[in-house]
């Protein structure tokens, strides 16, 4: 065999065009299955020969009508695989399902090849990755460490390399704490985005299924695929793969107050999390103090009343008659259930309404948050002497996603003092797993770290698959910049960023009189006197534009705007009358910098 290539999505596809034959992909997954010998991972694996099959299936090499053709994944053993035993952790359980759930399907159509299923906190309950009958998987950066679950198999595969990606599913952080333990991707999308079908239950009506990658590009090249309505799926939602792109100058990134964030006595988590908010600063992005306790309330709620009834009724024919076949920490959750009355969740879902109203503006005040992935690190021992309170702080900054409907993603920012790995999570509102996603990229190429516990070298960045989405673009001059007063108007009409530019040197730019908030004009001049001004783009909808010009104020309106490339494109103008006690601040070169001049 000859020497394989990294196993990120590019490089592969990189070896497959160069001649490289997937056959010795195959020979290299389970090269490094023997190399990692942990026999906790997978609960169950494709023989050689069946894995020869599936590439035989594909054909010739074709990326273009098949995105995933030879890229390896695993699947955490709740979700079916057509032919592979299905067993949520429990082998008393087992069944053999005769079709792959909706997800495997879709990756299956797109070229990718399944090497096997991995282990999991039983029936998905758990972050800890260690309430499995099966050997325990070892966390891949250092096996004193609990892995993460519950899809501990999963992430830790990914890290080691042995497969390009994995499927998780995520309930209360299931697919974001093992990827930040293990210095990996880990994509939670938005509710609904990815159908449930084929699926073992934990809570239904929150339940995702997760991606575990190498990076966050490859992140979204596998949700691209997988993102998909399924009729049969009563919660599938029509969120489809866009928003994922050059990102605007200035986000605002809501953090929770110094008081409000829990790290267990962890200084060095702490510390990086603090080190990766001073990292968003350094790359322009404004940091937005936001109180976290009705997020922290929120988070209280998933395992009480309706949420702990929601577990035991997926496998309750099962427990009811099979209970001493549950892990025992598993069975005291479910059992617990019991007791519960419809009142019991009722009364939580009274509960949850009245924070999602009081969270909402704070969710809407931002355009996304970063939070720590995991608060803190726990070894086996520690996880040993206090199984739940320890399984229940790896949870702080993850339990309430699910239930106010938001998208993440844990990725890596880099080394803590005692060189284990840093992690922090990005969150949104539903249906901006694009903009979460592209973010993710540029922390991760930021921090500079290498990929899991490989020690690969991260891969040059991909360009976005949806650049081209149709709509009108706009250039923007003033008010209306990202991380400016009224860019939020933009936002609302679900505007998207596409490049920051300059217009040719023909313009004046001025400050104008009585304005609120302040503006700008700027105005094409009529002779040689004029200044290229610094602009951005945006992309609406015809709708969103038509609307959106409908409401623009005089004396500003909307002309068009000559760039610098040549490009011409629709733009905030001003009419000669709103000049007058105007200031000419062309010499700043653009409205942001005349801002930060007042500023300083």
């Amino acid at each position: 065999m000859t020497d394989a290539p990294a196993f990120d999505i590019g490089s592969l596809h990189a070896a497959y065009a160069d001649g490289w034959p997937a056959s010795e992909m195959i020979e290299a997954v389970l090269s490094r299955i023997e190399a990692v010998a942990d026999p906790g991972i997978f609960l169950y694996l494709a023989n050689g020969q069946e894995l020869l099959q599936q590439v035989a299936d594909l054909g010739t090499f074709d990326p273009i009508t098949k995105p995933l053709w030879g890229i390896p994944f695993a699947v955490k053993d709740n979700i079916d695989v057509a032919g592979m035993p299905t067993t949520a952790a429990c082998p008393d359980y087992a069944y053999l399902p005769e079709k792959d759930a909706t997800v495997v399907r879709l990756l299956k159509e797109a070229g990718a090849i399944v090497i096997g299923k991995t282990n999991l906190d039983q029936f998905a309950t758990g972050l800890v990755g260690v309430r499995s009958p099966y050997p325990i998987p070892r966390n891949a950066i250092d096996a004193t460490l609990v892995p993460g679950g519950s899809s501990s198999g999963s992430a830790v595969a990914t890290a080691h390399g042995i497969v390009s990606f994995a499927l998780g599913t995520d309930t209360a952080g299931s697919g974001r704490i093992p990827a930040g333990l293990n210095n990996i991707v880990g994509l939670k999308p938005s509710v609904g985005a990815l159908s449930t079908t084929g699926v073992i239950p934990a809570c239904r009506t929150l339940d995702c299924v997760s991606i575990f990658a190498l990076t966050a590009d490859d992140a979204w090249s596998v949700f691209s695929v997988a993102a998909r309505p399924d009729p049969s799926d009563a919660y599938s939602k029509s969120i489809l793969a866009t928003g994922h792109g050059p990102l605007p100058p200035v986000l605002k990134i809501g953090v929770p107050a110094k008081h409000d964030r829990h790290f267990f006595g962890d200084e060095a988590m702490e510390a990086a999390y603090v080190a990766s908010l001073e990292m968003l600063a350094t790359l322009g992005h404004t940091l937005v103090v936001v109180p976290f306790d009705d997020f922290y309330a929120t988070a209280n709620l998933l395992y009480e009343g309706a949420w702990v009834a929601e577990r035991y009724a997926a496998v309750k024919d099962f427990f009811d008659s099979s209970e001493a076949s549950f892990h025992p920490v598993t069975r005291k959750i479910y059992g617990g259930a019991k007791s519960l009355t419809a009142t019991d969740a009722f009364n939580g879902l009274y509960a949850l309404q009245a924070l999602k109203q009081k969270v909402a503006p704070l969710i809407a005040s931002v355009d996304l948050f970063c939070v720590p992935t995991a608060p803190r690190h726990y070894t086996m021992a520690e996880l040993e002497a206090e199984p739940i309170r320890e399984n229940a702080r790896l949870g702080t900054y993850t339990n309430f996603v699910n239930l106010l409907d938001m998208c993440g993603i844990a990725v890596p920012a880099g080394i803590r003092s005692d060189g284990l790995p840093a992690s922090v999570t990005l969150l949104a509102a539903s249906g901006k797993d694009g903009l979460t996603a592209a973010l993710a990229a540029t922390i991760h190429k930021a921090s500079g770290l290498t990929l899991g516990a490989t020690g690969w070298t991260q891969p040059a960045a991909r360009p976005s698959a949806d650049v081209d989405e149709p709509g009108i673009d706009l250039v923007v001059v003033g008010a209306h910049l990202s991380g400016m007063p009224l860019n939020g108007q933009l936002k609302a009409l679900d505007a998207r960023f596409v490049k920051t530019a300059t217009t040719e040197a023909a313009y004046r730019l001025f400050s104008l009189a009585g304005q609120t908030p302040a503006k700008p004009g700027l105005i094409r001049c009529t002779d040689d006197k004029g200044a290229a001004i610094a602009v951005e783009v945006w992309r609406l909808s015809p709708a969103a534009f038509g609307q959106f010009v409908a409401a623009i104020p005089a004396p500003l309106g909307i002309g068009t705007i000559t760039l610098s490339e040549g490009r011409h494109a629709k733009g905030f103008l001003v009419e000669s009358v709103g000049l007058e006690n105007a200031i000419d601040i062309s010499d700043f070169g653009g409205w942001r910098a005349f801002v930060d001049s007042l500023a300083a």
